[in-house]
């Protein structure tokens, strides 16, 4: 076994110099065997890329099999007179409207992939409530909790993105704070009275994470130094 000269790394046999100085190795005793498979790549590579086309392809003929198989076997085994194959159906539809579009749609904005999978998962609410006739349901909570969650996400994947750290952190916050409050306003609603209970104490908590935040943010010189602390 050789050692390099240079930084003393042990040398496999079939070395002809030292893989992490690049030394020549010279040991006239011990000459490295040219005919030995060598144990790492002697030439830089790269990784092919992904086939997004195809990688979409086989995320579609998943789904489709999952749906046909499903159906299929809904359709001889009816469980309980209900369709359950629809929801695994529906489930499909929005895990590909999640999955394949990003895959090979490159050059469409990225809010507009948000919005459609904002879409999907309204469109599944929608199949849901049709086939367990819950429309009492999905007009009362579903509806109303989906739209305030995606009002908000929408503003929020908007005004971010350009951001700074401390900026996103506040807008975050301040979203979940809404969300909660639009939360219990329409099961309260749905069940026959607004009682502000729960979202309050949530809310109360948001906003004492954020006073600290909003100071940081108006106070140049201490966001300096948190920056320095933190790294970001």
């Amino acid at each position: 076994m050789s050692y390099c000269v240079n930084c003393g790394v042990e040398l496999d046999g079939d070395a002809v110099q030292c893989p992490l100085c690049q030394t020549p190795v010279i040991n006239p005793v011990c000459p490295p065997d040219t005919e030995m498979v060598p144990n790492f790549p002697l030439e830089r590579q790269e990784v092919e890329p992904v086939d997004r086309k195809e990688l979409a392809t086989l995320l579609s003929a998943m789904a489709l099999c999952a749906s046909v198989c499903c159906g299929l076997l809904n359709l001889f085994l009816l469980w309980r007179g209900v369709p359950w194959s629809w929801f695994v159906m529906g489930a499909c539809a929005m895990l590909w409207v999640w999955l394949v579009p990003p895959l090979v749609l490159r050059k469409v904005p990225s809010v507009v992939f948000l919005l459609l999978d904002l879409l999907a998962v309204g469109g599944l609410l929608v199949l849901i409530s049709a086939v367990t006739h819950g429309q009492s349901w999905l007009v009362g909570i579903a509806l109303p909790v989906w739209a305030g969650f995606s009002l908000l996400l929408l503003i929020i994947w908007q005004t971010a993105r350009k951001r700074s750290f401390l900026s996103r952190s506040l807008l975050v916050l301040s979203g979940i704070v809404l969300f909660l409050l639009w939360l219990e306003f329409v099961i309260d609603r749905f069940l026959g009275a607004y009682h502000p209970m729960w979202s309050l104490i949530a809310a109360a908590v948001g906003i004492t994470m954020m006073l600290p935040l909003a100071v940081i943010r108006t106070r140049p010189n201490l966001r300096r130094q948190v920056r320095r602390r933190f790294h970001f």
